[in-house]
């Protein structure tokens, strides 16, 4: 049953990525129909992540409190109504309301990650999370390609289809996706949860051991890595003469790369070695890989490079969400996602901005020079936090209804 329930969330979540990454290449050039300037151009793409920034932490408590289906619903309905509204728009007031919107209730990925813990224990949470990161990449190897074939049509034909794909998530969750929580554990969740929902009693909750080092490392490792996936294309341009085109398949051969780690290879490593190590190894293995990225003098070392960059990548983005939902009690994992997803938001308004500075100011190899940098603490960081003096982890709690940490399924 819960590899019925994986496979359905799997194909919801791609089919909505589909959605989104079809449009997400394309709007750029869709602003400047409305003579967007460049600088307009990079805060539309940035209001997507700020809104994310509020919404995510929003809905993630939300699903705690009132389960995962109906908040996972609203979500993709505001995704599917931010897509019809890009399609039908007529200035660029309207394409940054729609682009907020989506952001404000694109909460779906944290929730889904948060039904993936219902269902899945200590032994098998990161393989779990990882298919929902290959269901990610997925989309992204096939989306853009995609919406570039559509976009002969117009802009607004790749939007339609997007939002046509949202509706196909939001049948798939209302016919075949069962709410993760039972009607008992919903409304433990709901009394242990009242009156809690404010920012302060949220970080009160995320502020327990082992929880703070988790987040610092994913903000860090976030700027350098969101500095490399929003200025590649900048770079390619520069440093390797790419057109559109080919930088579309170096993208692809990138996703293909993660599909495979968090598909496969996250689980098999997490069943076999220490979740904690792993993380520090991928920090490691993420520093010489964007330090390699800066000083990358062609396209064939630029291609050898971004295989153990992937390789990185693919494990902190599903091992980082998986010590952190057994870092929290039950009631607190949607809450503590949203919050990690929000701050993950956080680094894609910040890092298209610094790297497009850094490039345009010193060079193409200052965007994974200040990446490595940055991740060097990240290293020193998830070492001694993580690994050398970690935290004791959290002491069972039990209640009337029997609850403890990580037995909601």
């Amino acid at each position: 049953m819960k590899n019925r329930k994986l496979l359905t969330l799997f194909l919801i979540v791609f089919i909505d990525l589909l959605g989104f990454s079809i449009i997400l290449p394309l709007l750029p050039f869709y602003a400047e129909t409305f003579n967007a300037t460049p600088t307009q151009v990079g805060l539309l793409v940035a209001s997507y992540a700020a809104a994310q920034l509020v919404g995510a932490p929003i809905l993630g408590r939300l699903s705690d409190r009132y389960g995962r289906k109906p908040v996972l619903l609203i979500s993709l309905t505001g995704t599917f109504i931010g897509f019809l509204m890009l399609g039908f728009a007529n200035s660029l007031a309207m394409l940054f309301a729609s682009r907020i919107l989506d952001g404000f209730t694109g909460g779906n990925i944290s929730v889904a990650q948060a039904y993936v813990t219902d269902i899945t224990d200590d032994s098998n949470r990161a393989k779990g999370l990882g298919m929902l990161g290959a269901a990610f990449g997925l989309g992204f190897i096939i989306g853009p390609a995609l919406g570039g074939v559509l976009s002969i049509y117009g802009f607004a034909v790749p939007a339609f289809v997007a939002a046509g794909l949202s509706l196909i998530s939001i049948l798939g969750v209302i016919l075949f996706l069962p709410e993760s929580l039972s009607e008992q554990a919903r409304i433990a969740l709901m009394n242990q949860t009242r009156q809690k929902f404010s920012l302060e009693n949220l970080w009160r909750a995320v502020s327990r051991p082992r929880v703070g080092p988790i987040l610092h490392v994913r903000f860090f490792y976030g700027l350098a890595f969101a500095t490399f996936q929003t200025i590649f294309p900048l770079y390619a341009q520069y440093k390797l003469g790419l057109d559109a085109r080919s930088t579309g398949f170096v993208l692809t051969y990138v996703g293909i790369l993660v599909v495979f780690v968090q598909g496969f290879l996250v689980g098999w490593l997490a069943s076999r070695f220490d979740e904690y190590r792993l993380v520090f190894t991928a920090t490691l293995l993420m520093t010489v890989s964007l330090f390699a990225w800066a000083a990358a003098p062609n396209i064939v070392f630029v291609l050898l490079i971004l295989a153990p960059l992937a390789l990185a990548a693919g494990l902190l983005n599903t091992l980082l969400n998986s010590t952190l939902s057994k870092a929290v009690y039950p009631e607190e994992v949607g809450g503590a996602l949203g919050l990690s997803a929000s701050l993950e938001s956080l680094t894609r308004v910040i890092s298209p901005a610094a790297g497009g500075l850094l490039l345009g100011s010193f060079g193409t190899w200052a965007p994974g020079l200040a990446g490595g940098l940055i991740m060097i603490w990240t290293v020193s960081y998830a070492w001694r936090r993580l690994v050398k003096n970690p935290d004791p982890p959290l002491p069972p709690r039990a209640n009337s209804e029997g609850l403890t940490p990580n037995t909601v399924a």
